[in-house]
């Protein structure tokens, strides 16, 4: 069966990535300003296969699907381009098996047509970060990911780690505000040895982009 509904949840995805080797320690989060309590980590083992048309129609256009197991946002998503500061995403329920809901299909249709095939398989072993203000808000997450990417068109293996910090409901909605906090954490990302991402999503370097 596919997931019964149609109706998927809706978040925006404000966040940026850090490419970083594999023995570099994680960072103090607590020095960021407004960070109060730094939950975790906590250990998620996440499993997606992408898919996408025979041409790779939607990758080009800066959107995904995947099917993801693992984590507390299990379920099939559909990622838009990013637009602006982020990217929207659309979350189905997993489902009884992997068959590909229609209100996906019909989303998907919107960028790019035609079969939808297997495109690549991102393995990832997650240790995630909550930063928390004084009332306990979430201003951040913060994961260190260590990454084990297929493109199952042609059976290359890559590998990798990264770290990503996306925005929660507790960051600051003001634009100025808003990228200040990034900076700062930029720079705290940097100064433990991390460096920017070297592609523009996991998908697109497991795509060797």
């Amino acid at each position: 069966m596919t997931p019964p509904t149609t109706e998927p949840e809706r978040s925006v995805e404000i966040e940026h990535t850090y490419d970083v080797d594999a023995d570099t320690a994680v960072p103090d989060w607590s020095a960021l300003d407004g960070v109060a309590v730094v939950d975790g980590p906590e250990r998620r083992s996440l499993d997606a296969h992408y898919i996408d048309t025979v041409d790779a129609g939607l990758a080009r256009r800066g959107v995904a699907i995947r099917r993801r197991t693992g984590g507390p946002d299990a379920g099939w998503h559909l990622k838009g381009p990013l637009n602006d500061e982020g990217r929207v995403e659309l979350r189905w329920p997993l489902g009884d098996d992997a068959t590909i809901p229609d209100a996906i299909r019909d989303t998907a249709a919107d960028w790019a047509t035609g079969d939808l095939v297997p495109l690549a398989r991102i393995r990832n072993e997650r240790d995630a970060y909550t930063l928390r203000d004084a009332e306990g808000g979430v201003i951040a997450e913060f994961v260190d990911d260590h990454v084990i990417a297929t493109d199952v068109r042609e059976g290359t293996e890559r590998t990798w780690r990264e770290w990503e910090f996306e925005l929660g409901p507790a960051a600051p909605t003001d634009r100025t505000r808003r990228t200040a906090l990034f900076a700062a954490a930029r720079d705290i990302a940097y100064a433990q040895g991390a460096r920017p991402a070297s592609s523009a999503s996991k998908l697109a370097r497991a795509l060797g982009h």
